[in-house]
């Protein structure tokens, strides 16, 4: 019990020391968008996305399950962020060009006050929603494939399993392909 209490402590302990702020990571794979890693798995080595759900930002409620058989495109963001800011554009573009392959998104804004994330979103022309997670336990959710920095993206295939992460921002030259990758795979 003492060591499962140590464990959990050290994850969120790391998750929080990430999402202090924005945070990028040396590249694993090269990228138009600069520092931070991009994995895309395997299919036969995808771990199944953790449960999913909250408050929407501008009320109701959200639960990836209810998307099962789409993909899901979930983006942890925050109003303060620099690279957030930078990146709203070109995940609202894919957004937009991927809605006729089935695929979903979803925003997780973290750390942030309510008002903010509302202006956030205006500004930058998001239509997509976005779950409102001041205290970041979202992403403590997702200790196996986990977003350890703010911008962080996480795209779900149909099955429920997680398809690829970038912690990192994020353009459209890089997000539509793979978002269409993963929309053709078959179910």
């Amino acid at each position: 019990m003492i060591v499962r209490r140590l464990k959990l402590l050290v994850s969120v302990l790391a998750v929080l020391a990430a999402l202090a702020g924005c945070s990028s990571h040396a590249s694993s794979t090269a990228s138009a968008s600069g520092g931070g890693q991009s994995t895309f798995f395997d299919t036969g080595k995808r771990q199944p996305a953790p449960k999913l759900t909250g408050d929407l930002l501008d009320g109701g409620t959200f639960d990836l399950a209810q998307h099962r058989g789409e993909v899901v495109v979930v983006n942890f963001w925050a109003s303060w962020c620099g690279p957030c800011r930078a990146e709203a554009a070109e995940l609202a573009a894919v957004a937009d060009a991927t809605k006729s392959q089935r695929v979903s998104f979803v925003g997780i804004d973290v750390r942030d006050d309510r008002d903010k994330a509302k202006a956030f979103v205006d500004s930058h022309g998001i239509t997509y929603p976005s779950l409102f997670d001041p205290a970041g336990r979202t992403a403590l959710d997702f200790a196996k494939v986990p977003p350890t920095a703010i911008p962080s993206t996480i795209i779900v295939d149909r099955q429920g399993r997680i398809a690829a992460l970038y912690t990192k921002a994020l353009v459209r030259e890089e997000l539509e392909p793979a978002v269409s990758k993963v929309a053709a795979e078959r179910a």
